[in-house]
């Protein structure tokens, strides 16, 4: 078995809608050159450190024009693509959002489904503020960090 972490922030002022584990949620948008999912993001490089695979950013560079506005589930999608590859498949993934705004208790379901799907394993979703400290306890952005268990393909 492997072990990855993911982490990735995004601050706050994007003209698009607030997209979280693929869902939209009703607050500001983020700034980014994808979707700004800091979710996906942060579970693809959980998933790719396991795997000892490129991180997304090396994968899905923001200096190429044909990531711009992607879709950052399609991404993760890809990228569970690529641990069947490597001989992977998802034990289970758990992620926190830490988001001052919006509260986001109620999407976190709709989320684990999401990102369950696009990755075939289990995922759990937690919510947490910053308690008024720093950037995001100021709301000027959020941030995800995520853990991922990888098992082997039996062949």
């Amino acid at each position: 078995m492997r072990v990855g972490l993911g982490f990735d922030v995004h601050a706050s002022g994007g003209d698009r809608p607030l997209v979280l584990g693929g869902v939209t949620v009703e607050g500001p948008g983020l700034a980014g050159h994808s979707d700004a999912d800091v979710v996906a993001h942060a579970v693809a490089d959980a998933l790719l450190g396991a795997a000892g695979l490129p991180d997304l950013g090396t994968l899905f560079p923001a200096a190429d024009p044909q990531y711009e506005n992607a879709d950052s589930m399609i991404l993760l999608a890809d990228v569970a693509g690529r641990l069947k590859g490597a001989g992977y498949r998802v034990g289970n993934v758990d992620v926190v959002i830490v988001a001052e705004q919006p509260r986001l208790a109620a999407a976190v379901g709709e989320m684990a489904d999401n990102l369950q799907r696009v990755v075939g394993g289990s995922v759990s979703v937690k919510p947490k503020r910053g308690e008024g400290l720093g950037a995001i306890g100021r709301a000027e952005g959020i941030a995800a960090m995520a853990v991922a268990l990888l098992e082997p393909i039996e062949r």
